[in-house]
């Protein structure tokens, strides 16, 4: 993605990217300075700064860490991050449930906040009217709002929330070649693709190393940082011309008006959009992806492309979702030690803007 040079250009400042997770730590090295705990609202805000699981820091490193102390060193590292932790089913602890916001609840919260993006690495595949309520809220407040597909393509793809709600953008993880990986959930609500494997991340809550990760979870925290970084270069945008400028800018070998549901429009190239100083967004207010919120979701449980082994993003189960079938784990359950933890290996394994050669059709 040619990190160094987007920065030249942008590196996310002035913008605040809202992340809707387990909590985000503000004391680890890279994100000091960086986690607005105090604009989270009294309502929601228990627990926002102690991540639970370590996922939701993750997250947050992806997408604005410093890098300072050998930390992670995420892709609009002048952004801030505002944390809102929510039950997602790794939070265990009956007590703390009691307390801690539905993903609703801080959904509403973060669009009533000033923050630009909504981050949604977590999903369940089953909706919920007060969930899609709170997204149609974000959406007329102007937010723009990313989430993961699921990480179920191997064994049956699953419809994943929030990422198949009308007006979210459903991210895909794609492999350093820009391939879409084999864990990747498919179908008609993905929407955009982004590296989503071999990225470094927290191995648990006590924050002492960082482990190879995996997952549109990953995916989605670099997509959101990515829209960061233009919406940096271009505050008077409008969310609909940052997402159509990601959409016209991607990587892939297809029409354009023929989206794939593996990798949706193509592999998001931020770069494409800084170069050009006089790049043309569209209108204001045209949504890019009328079409797709307009049509829903349409079953497409078609055999994945290719197979291997994935962990499960966690799930979100406090809207009244079903939960999925078996245990969840988080996202990073790769133990493979990540050696070189420097700002540099952080950007490495942020691959190219190749696009993917395995595609299917979007239409049933």
């Amino acid at each position: 993605m040619k990190a160094d040079e987007m920065w030249k250009a942008s590196t996310g400042k002035g913008v605040k990217v809202a992340v809707i997770d387990t909590g985000v730590n503000p004391d680890t090295s890279s994100l000091k300075g960086q986690v607005l705990v105090d604009e989270v609202p009294q309502a929601v805000a228990y627990g926002a700064a102690k991540d639970y699981d370590g996922h939701g820091t993750t997250m947050a490193e992806l997408i604005a860490g410093t890098g300072a102390g050998d930390g992670l060193k995420g892709l609009a590292p002048g952004a801030k991050i505002v944390p809102y932790r929510i039950r997602l089913d790794e939070l265990k602890d009956k007590a703390e449930r009691k307390k801690t916001a539905t993903s609703a609840q801080a959904i509403r919260a973060a669009a009533d906040s000033d923050a630009k993006i909504i981050n949604m690495s977590f999903g369940s595949p089953g909706d919920s009217s007060e969930g899609e309520a709170a997204i149609k809220y974000a959406q007329s407040k102007g937010k723009l709002m990313f989430a993961g597909v699921g990480n179920d393509g191997e064994r049956r793809s699953l419809v994943g929330y929030p990422a198949a709600y009308p007006y979210v953008v459903g991210v895909a993880a794609s492999d350093e070649n820009g391939t879409v990986t084999k864990f990747s959930d498919h179908g008609n609500y993905v929407d955009l693709a982004s590296p989503g494997l071999n990225i470094p991340s927290w191995c648990d809550e006590t924050f002492r190393v960082y482990c190879t990760g995996k997952g549109t979870s990953q995916a989605t925290a670099i997509a959101s940082a990515s829209a960061a970084l233009i919406w940096s270069a271009h505050p008077k945008w409008t969310a609909n011309q940052v997402l159509a400028s990601l959409i016209d800018t991607a990587g892939r070998d297809w029409a354009k008006d023929d989206p794939s549901t593996y990798l949706g429009y193509g592999l998001i190239r931020p770069r494409k959009v800084l170069e050009n100083s006089d790049f043309n967004p569209g209108s204001a207010n045209t949504d890019p992806l009328a079409k797709e919120n307009a049509t829903g979701v349409t079953d497409d449980n078609s055999p994945s492309p290719s197979a291997s082994t994935s962990s499960q993003a966690p799930k979100d189960t406090s809207v009244g979702a079903a939960s999925a079938e078996g245990s969840s784990s988080n996202s990073s359950d790769d133990t493979t030690m990540w050696v070189a933890l420097g700002a540099a290996a952080a950007v490495l394994v942020i691959g190219g803007g190749a696009f993917a050669v395995v595609r299917s059709r979007r239409s049933a």
